[in-house]
C-alpha cells in the first residue's frame, strides 16, 4: 500500500479507539500515571500537558490527583470520550481539539508528556515540529516524558508480522510490514466488532535511540534519563518500550 502522510487524520474511529480502550486496564493507567507523577516531580496544582491525550485516561487520572491538566487530540471520538471520562470522575480538565504539532502556548506548562505510543505518527518534519511545539509550551527547565514502543531498538526485537488480539467484544488483526528505506512500519488493522468489519492502515516512523535524542536536542531539550519499563529499569537493546525524560533548556 502507498504511504499516506496524513493517515492519522481519519484513523482514530470509534471501533479503533473502543478496542484500545478495552485493551488497557485501569491498573495500567494508574501505574503509568504514577510514573508520570514521579518523573515530572511536580506539586499538586501544577499545569501539565498531555499530547496527544487520546481518550483522556492519563489526563483525567492526573486531574483526580490534584494537577491542572490540559489534553490535546485531533480525533472527534477521543475528545468526546475524554470529556465524558472527566465528567464521570468529577474533575476539571482543559481540552483542545487540534493538531499535536501546532500547539498555541508559550512557556505556560510546568510539565508535559506523550504517552500511549503516540510519537512517530507524522512525517519527519512533522515529528520535529511536534517536539519544538512542546518545548515552546513548557516553562524553562520543565520536564517532558516521551513514551514509545516503536523505537527501532525495541521494534526489531519484538516485531510480529501477523497476530490476532481480542479485547472486549472485538477482535483485532494486525498485519505489519517494515519499509527499510523509509524507516517506517506499515500496520494494516482489521477490526471485527459486533459482526462488522473495519480496516485501517497506520504508518509509524521508527527512529533509532540516537536519532530521537538528536531530535529532542534540536527542539531545545536536554535528555535527563531513559527507562525501559515503568519500574525504571535501564533502557537497553530489546527493551519493549522507551520512557525518556527530557527537560526544556
Amino acid at each position: 500500500m502507498t504511504y499516506r502522510p496524513d493517515w492519522w487524520k481519519d484513523f482514530f474511529s470509534e471501533s479503533v479507539m473502543t478496542f484500545w480502550q478495552d485493551a488497557v486496564t485501569e491498573e495500567q493507567t494508574r501505574s503509568e500515571a504514577d510514573f508520570i507523577q514521579s518523573s515530572l516531580a511536580l506539586p499538586a496544582g501544577s499545569r501539565v500537558l498531555d499530547v496527544p491525550c487520546g481518550n483522556g485516561r492519563h489526563t483525567v487520572e492526573l486531574a483526580a490527583r490534584g494537577y491542572r491538566p490540559t489534553g490535546v487530540d485531533i480525533a472527534d471520538w477521543c475528545m468526546g470520550a475524554a470529556r465524558s471520562k472527566a465528567r464521570e470522575r468529577g474533575v476539571q480538565v482543559d481540552w483542545l481539539q487540534g493538531n499535536m504539532a501546532e500547539l498555541p502556548w508559550r512557556e505556560e506548562f510546568d510539565g508535559a508528556y506523550c504517552f500511549g505510543n503516540s510519537f512517530g505518527y507524522l512525517d519527519d518534519e512533522g515529528n520535529a515540529q511536534f517536539l519544538k511545539a512542546v518545548a515552546r509550551a513548557l516553562k524553562p527547565g520543565a520536564r517532558f516524558i516521551l513514551d514509545t514502543g516503536i523505537l527501532a531498538e525495541s521494534l526489531f526485537a519484538h516485531l510480529v508480522e501477523r497476530a490476532w488480539y481480542p479485547a472486549g467484544d472485538a477482535i483485532f488483526l494486525a498485519e505489519r510490514r517494515y519499509h527499510l528505506e523509509a524507516g517506517r512500519l506499515e500496520s494494516e488493522y482489521t477490526i471485527l466488532r459486533q459482526g462488522k468489519l473495519e480496516r485501517k492502515t497506520a504508518w509509524y516512523r521508527n527512529y533509532t535511540y540516537r536519532e530521537l535524542i538528536g531530535l529532542l536536542r534540536a527542539a531545545g531539550f536536554s535528555v535527563e534519563g531513559s527507562s525501559g519499563s515503568l519500574e525504571k529499569e535501564p533502557f537497553r537493546l530489546g527493551s519493549p518500550r522507551l520512557l525518556l525524560v527530557a527537560a526544556r533548556k
